[in-house]
């Protein structure tokens, strides 16, 4: 019995350790570089650092149409990085579970220095193209695009867009400030972009996490919770800045 009971006790904590999939849709720097490295998969390694009961993280990337709809039907088979609740019509927070944020964001309007683009003069914005991500709504900036005559043009990532923009072949693009920063100091692009704040919420990048898997929230937020205030966090994260 002794022997028998020391047995069950080294495979329990081997039963119960799982590997849980952690998607996001993007795939620009800093968040995601070159597949292999990046902000969301510091975070991965940071949660594989914290987690105390067999429990693994591993990044894999799903576009986001994909993504919204093995959320709606169900059959998502893991959580969410990057996420909030207006992107996915749940300010109530009631579809899903939410941590608290691990990063805060804002959108900016880029434009080139010898050809910005001036919030403050509405009826110059008329007409001007405005590079956004394909599938992607933006709560108080669509709204704005609209109101000013601005013309939509969708390319796949931020980066992409950026790229346009250095190009010359768009006007502007409404980017999140990181992505924007981080392609300027890739590039050495310093003087050579304007950052304007727009309109709308700041960005909170939370992990969701489907309403069954209510036992996965409380072993994830816990170490959520901390992570923006954790030093480790802070110094995995210094070097996209």
């Amino acid at each position: 019995m002794p022997l028998l009971t020391l047995i069950v006790s080294l495979l329990l904590p081997a039963a119960r350790a799982e590997t849980v999939t952690v998607y996001t849709s993007a795939n620009f720097a800093p968040l995601v570089i070159d597949g292999t490295r990046g902000i969301y998969y510091e975070a991965i390694d940071y949660l594989n650092k914290q987690a105390t009961d067999g429990t693994s993280f591993r990044l894999a990337y799903l576009p986001r149409k994909r993504l919204q709809m093995r959320l709606e039907d169900g059959t998502l088979d893991g959580v969410v990085i990057g996420m909030m609740p207006q992107w996915f019509d749940d300010v109530a927070q009631k579809k899903y579970l939410w941590t608290t944020a691990f990063a805060i964001d804002h959108f900016v309007l880029v434009s080139r220095a010898e050809r910005p683009v001036q919030m403050d003069v509405p009826q110059g914005l008329a007409g001007k193209s405005i590079g956004l991500t394909l599938g992607y709504v933006y709560p108080g900036i669509d709204e704005w695009i609209q109101r000013h005559g601005l013309q939509r043009q969708d390319a796949m990532s931020e980066e992409i867009n950026l790229e346009k923009l250095r190009r010359g072949r768009i006007d502007c693009v409404a980017v999140s400030e990181s992505a924007a920063r981080y392609f300027v100091r890739l590039h050495g692009l310093h003087g050579s972009l304007t950052f304007v704040d727009l309109p709308g919420r700041a960005t909170e990048r939370r992990f969701l996490v489907p309403l069954g898997r209510i036992d996965l929230f409380d072993k994830l937020a816990p170490i959520v919770k901390r992570m923006r205030e954790d030093p480790l966090w802070l110094r995995m994260t210094s070097k996209y800045q």
